[in-house]
């Protein structure tokens, strides 16, 4: 499952990387905004080809001119990299991002009223043309891995998920899904328009759980911005923090919410069966053992905590080194939970739901959420 969050998303892109070393194969990808196309680079290509595209998008974006050790000043200078990050957002806001988007031309107010062009600052052509050049849509749709994507409808603000198990998907649906207003324009899909589905939430735990499933099932659920962090001592740290707070605070909401139902559904479940023949005919009862019958759910956690000269603009700061840090982030936390004893010596349990977060600087933990003990995401 993989959050939306622009130019973080190569940290993803690490996580996928390091996951495919060590065999471990999704069945099934969903994701929002950049996540969504990560997760279509994912589920669009053969098994031997999917890093080798993820990798081509990621360099085609950060394909900038500028690196960390710019502008004549060493990168580890006090405030250099802080500078360079900011030069490399600006040039990224003005003249677009190679792959991806640029400035729309004429500009916004001298389009046709009533038109996308007209409520959006780029134009995001590019970004179908590397779509189409890096994702075998029809292997996407072939029923090989599930892809799931986020967006949300323009006129009713209803949330919807477009789903190749439900449906042909294409580059308008992907596009859809990252469709960040006013930068980006909606997409028409079959009469109607679509924006960014992190306007509404940027993570796909609360759909995926909604799928009922007797099989166990092993979440990875890559979040690109941390809920907690310090306290501001600027206006930059402060426009920084409260995006962090905006995109991940429905993300912890709904996986509170969506374990704890998963975990309540399951206890559900099991006293049901404990229950005696003669009251197996009572409504309540009856009510309860028509609930879907569900397997264990764990979920692993990972999230990208930001670099101290990382600012408000990180996730438009394209730039070819912070890619580089963001990727390398990803494998680095994905091996380190994975290579973690408690990890390997995990039990395999066939019910309840278990989250696990061993990356976290301030929490390093495990835990079994069952439905007398609300569940608490671990801190990022």
């Amino acid at each position: 499952m993989l959050q939306g969050g622009g130019a973080l998303g190569a940290y993803q892109a690490g996580v996928f990387e390091c996951l495919a070393a060590m065999r471990q194969t999704p069945e099934w990808v969903a994701g929002i905004s950049i996540g969504a196309i990560n997760a279509t680079l994912i589920a669009g290509n053969p098994v031997e080809r999917r890093v080798e595209r993820i990798r081509e998008f990621w360099e085609t974006v950060s394909s900038f001119p500028f690196d960390a050790p710019a502008y004549g000043a060493p990168a580890h200078a006090p405030g250099a990299r802080d500078i360079v990050n900011e030069t490399n957002a600006t040039i990224a806001m003005l003249f677009g991002v190679s792959g991806f988007f640029s400035p729309r031309v004429p500009a916004a107010p001298f389009q046709t009223p009533g038109t996308p062009a007209a409520i959006s600052y780029y134009d995001t052509e590019p970004l179908r043309r590397t779509l189409e050049r890096l994702v075998d849509f029809d292997l996407l749709n072939s029923g090989a891995m599930r892809l799931s994507v986020g967006a949300v409808n323009v006129r009713s603000g209803n949330f919807v998920y477009f789903d190749t198990r439900h449906q042909r998907i294409d580059a308008r649906h992907i596009m859809a899904s990252g469709a960040l207003p006013p930068g980006f324009p909606p997409v028409e899909i079959e009469g109607e328009f679509y924006w960014d589905g992190g306007l509404v939430s940027n993570t796909p735990l609360q759909y995926v759980l909604d799928q009922p499933s007797h099989r166990d099932r092993l979440v990875f659920q890559v979040d690109l911005f941390a809920a907690r962090g310090e306290m501001p001592a600027n206006l930059g740290e402060a426009s920084e923090r409260e995006k962090d707070i905006r995109f991940s605070s429905r993300t912890r909401l709904t996986t509170t919410y969506e374990l704890r139902r998963q975990a309540t559904l399951q206890a559900a479940r099991r006293l049901v069966d404990k229950l005696p023949a003669a009251l197996r005919d009572d409504p309540d009862a009856k009510a309860l053992a028509a609930l879907p019958r569900e397997g264990a759910v764990s979920v692993v956690h990972l999230i990208y905590r930001s670099k101290h000269y990382e600012s408000q603009s990180k996730d438009y700061e394209f730039s070819r080194a912070s890619m580089l840090e963001h990727w390398a982030a990803g494998m680095t936390d994905t091996q380190t939970t994975l290579e973690d004893p408690r990890w390997l010596a995990r039990v395999r349990h066939d019910q309840g739901v278990h989250v696990f977060d061993m990356t976290s600087p301030s929490e390093r933990a495990t835990k079994t959420i069952t439905p007398s003990t609300p569940p608490r995401t671990p801190a990022p």
